[in-house]
């Protein structure tokens, strides 16, 4: 879904234009083109009738003799005239593009990335739309003819935008510049002298041209056989001609999705046949390519999910081959009905299910309890997980109500301690401190919950009941506060700022055990006493004390003194908790209190 919808045009996510250029190759014909005529000043014409560029009299007398004695319906230059020429040349071309079906060429640029130092600006321009107000496509700057020709009925833009890849795909079909539009060179011919009304503009400025011929495909004539009218007239009677170079030495040459190197002269006559097929109803009709994508790779998913627990490895990845085959079948009959859908997202899914709902599927096979101790091995210590191994529980981890001991540390202040700090410096700061954390959970025989960013939250008592678990985990945040002081003095040796651990404890029932779905699953325990630790740990941020410890943990302490610190309403909560912190050894104002003088 989002390689249809939110990729911008030219874009080739998943190798979507790759796989629509071999569609082109596939579907490209050599049916004749009756409509149009291509009158190449090619190589043979400069080597008979002299280099580029021609005074504008030879110019005249080419559209003359088109429209003439060729009966011509009507002539589009594809070449622009920026200065003034001979001047009964240029009155002559004057006159029939003002007076007769001749339509020139002006050139937009679209330098968006603003490579150019300053923005083209030459001629004059012409032609604009009167009275259009649909999607253009905004321009830069321009290439125009000299002011003598500006006033012709008929000017069309040869300006183009290559896809990223240098491909020219599509088209500006109207520009906008200076708050007028313009149309492209093909548009104005059509309206000027196909004998109908315009086609609808599609609601894409862009258009995507319609490939079904290259270059050697069109009727091609040499501009010098034109002139010397050597070529019987009814070879281009009726036509709509587009005059051009294909010569090496002009370097109008573009990559197209028939080549690499392909003349400018051709994109335009196929932008040009693209537009009549569209005035004369010839046009793909519509389809919904991007529902029709989605559709089928959700289609894919629901067979994938349905088929893969009852499949070998080796069928699953016949069967996804056997999906990516049909929809390359789908998506070439497609193509040509909806040109801004991605042909290639289903693959992608299909490409997703083989790299992980294979692999996946073969995963679950396996032993579950197994599987999942492997997993708590990252998260519990060796000896725990060595004696869930040795245990005779059917299902050691799964949810059961346990009395465990909940720590949750985090860091004070961590955003202003890394906002003057790189990447690479914040990282290796919160990696630093989450080894302080992480050391003395696991040497204390905890359990590793979770990480929170730059804190971690752990509990004693689960999976195996622990008899001194209360114990451990104070003993735990006694070494957490020495390393993480440790690491304040060499980090004030370099200068930088000290770091605060901030430490909830609190004891009591609570669910642990294996939670989650089919797909993820964590170990972890939820209750009142995990919540009022990280109510406690929030707490400590409003008193001197890094280590908050809750009345549980001092009901069930064996090897602690604790200091009172008073009552406190926490959030959350209906009724004040008792707080109290550790005793390390210094004199305080408080009362202290022996674990056994708490109990009673």
């Amino acid at each position: 879904m989002f390689a249809q919808w939110s990729p911008a045009a030219g874009s080739s996510l998943f190798g979507n234009e790759l796989l629509r250029d071999a569609f082109v190759r596939a579907r490209s014909s050599v049916a004749p083109e009756p409509r149009v005529l291509v009158v190449d000043i090619d190589e043979d014409s400069l080597a008979r009738l002299g280099p580029w560029p021609w005074p504008h009299s030879r110019i005249a007398d080419l559209v003359e003799t088109l429209l003439s004695r060729y009966e011509a319906r009507g002539v589009a230059l594809d070449i622009v005239l920026p200065d003034p020429g001979d001047a009964l040349g240029d009155a002559r071309l004057a006159a029939l593009a003002r007076h007769g079906p001749l339509v020139l060429a002006q050139a937009f640029d679209y330098d968006f990335g603003h490579i150019r130092p300053q923005q083209l600006r030459g001629g004059e321009l012409g032609g604009a739309l009167q009275g259009a107000t649909g999607p253009a496509v905004p321009a830069t700057g321009y290439i125009a003819n000299h002011a003598g020709l500006a006033q012709a009925s008929h000017i069309g833009n040869i300006g183009f935008i290559p896809d990223p890849d240098g491909v020219l795909r599509r088209v500006p079909l109207v520009t906008s510049f200076d708050g007028r539009q313009y149309p492209a060179l093909a548009l104005a011919l059509v309206d000027c002298c196909s004998g109908r009304p315009a086609p609808p503009l599609p609601r894409d400025p862009l258009l995507r041209v319609d490939y079904q011929r290259d270059w050697n495909a069109y009727t091609l004539v040499s501009a010098a056989d034109i002139l010397s009218q050597s070529i019987a007239p009814a070879s281009a009677s009726a036509r709509l001609v587009v005059v051009g170079s294909s010569s090496l030495g002009m370097t109008d040459r573009v990559a197209t999705p028939f080549a690499a190197s392909r003349p400018g002269l051709g994109v335009q006559a196929a932008i040009l046949s693209t537009l009549l097929d569209r005035q004369q109803g010839r046009a793909p009709t519509p389809w919904p390519g991007r529902l029709l994508a989605c559709a089928f790779a959700l289609a894919a998913v629901l067979v994938a999910t349905f088929a893969f627990p009852r499949l070998p490895a080796a069928a699953s990845v016949s069967l996804l081959a056997a999906l990516s085959a049909a929809w390359l079948l789908v998506a070439f009959v497609a193509a040509p009905h909806d040109p801004g859908f991605s042909t290639t997202s289903p693959l992608a899914t299909n490409l997703f299910l083989l790299a992980v709902a294979v692999p996946y599927q073969w995963q679950l096979t396996q032993h579950k309890s197994r599987r999942l101790l492997d997993t708590l091995r990252q998260y519990v210590a060796p000896g725990v997980v060595a004696e869930l191994l040795r245990s005779d529980m059917e299902d050691p981890l799964a949810p059961r109500l346990l009395d465990v001991t909940t720590l949750i540390a985090d860091m004070q202040g961590y955003t202003s301690q890394v906002e003057s700090l790189s990447m690479e410096e914040a990282a290796e700061l919160t990696r630093a401190f989450l080894d302080c954390l992480t050391g003395p959970v696991i040497a204390m025989q905890g359990t590793l919950d979770k990480y929170t960013g730059d804190g971690l939250v752990a509990f004693w008592g689960a999976p195996l009941p622990l008899e001194h678990h209360a114990d451990l985990a104070l003993d735990a945040a006694l070494e957490i506060l020495q390393r993480v002081e440790r690491l304040s003095r060499e980090r004030e040796k370099a200068g930088l700022p000290r770091l605060r651990v901030r430490i909830g404890i609190e004891s009591g029932p609570a669910m642990a055990g294996d939670f989650g779905t089919s797909f993820r699953s964590i170990y972890t325990a939820v209750g009142d006493s995990v919540n009022t630790a990280s109510r406690l740990e929030q707490a400590a941020r409003d008193y001197p004390h890094d280590v908050i410890i809750g009345a549980g943990t001092v009901e069930r302490a064996r090897r602690h003194r604790f200091i009172l610190l008073g009552e406190r309403h926490l959030r959350g909560k209906g009724k004040s908790t008792t707080l109290y912190t550790l005793d390390t050894g210094q004199v305080h104002p408080m009362p202290l209190f022996r674990a056994a003088e708490a109990r009673a």
